[in-house]
């Protein structure tokens, strides 16, 4: 993963589920331990950063051994794009060799380092600068940018998210099929249905 950083984003305050989901356990690991390690399969520790908001010290306390960069974006309330910024500003200083960039989130339980690394490949052979997970007829994250898009990301407002460039630039999108990552953790119901299946 040569050059290649990934923002995890986990700095809402997950209204719906009423409890900080980052934290909830899924097969011996919190949500957000999930995804690190899932990161750190594939991707060196300078080349993650973890963007965190509401609740963030109590969050980073359960994760002072992951030894991964942390941004602390103060404005997580404005919607994702506040974090999208923060994440890629802050990557892009530590990490200025960086040349593409994921975008993933950390309540999408069947991420896995192989996705990562095929998503990667994707880019390499589709010669596309972009690369987005497809599941249940939409595009979305985790999503593939080249250092040609980093500018439109840096100039997302309020509730925007990678979908909005994926979608303004089809032409120059590769998709990857990933089934379940429809499967996204919002609600306590969705945590009830995540665990009777595990």
């Amino acid at each position: 993963m040569k050059n290649t950083g990934i923002i995890l984003l986990a700095a809402g305050n997950s209204s719906r589920m009423g409890s900080a989901k980052q934290l909830l356990s899924y097969q011996g690991k919190t949500f957000l331990e999930r995804i690190i390690d899932t990161a750190l399969e594939v991707f060196d520790k300078d080349q993650i950063i973890l963007v965190l908001g509401a609740n963030h010290d109590e969050i980073s306390s359960t994760i002072k051994d992951k030894n991964i960069l942390i941004a602390i974006n103060e404005d997580w309330e404005s919607g994702m794009a506040s974090s999208i910024k923060s994440g890629l500003k802050t990557l892009s200083d530590h990490f200025p060799e960086m040349e593409r960039c994921f975008i993933s989130v950390c309540d999408q339980p069947y991420l896995t380092g192989n996705l990562f690394l095929k998503m990667s490949q994707l880019q390499d052979t589709s010669q596309k600068e972009i690369v987005a997970a497809t599941y249940a007829d939409t595009v979305g994250v985790p999503a593939l940018f080249s250092k040609k898009y980093f500018k439109q990301l840096m100039e997302l407002t309020g509730e925007q998210g990678a979908k909005k460039i994926i979608q303004q630039n089809m032409q120059d999108v590769e998709t990857f099929a990933f089934a379940k990552g429809a499967i996204d953790i919002d609600t306590p119901s969705d945590y009830d249905h995540l665990k009777t299946k595990a």
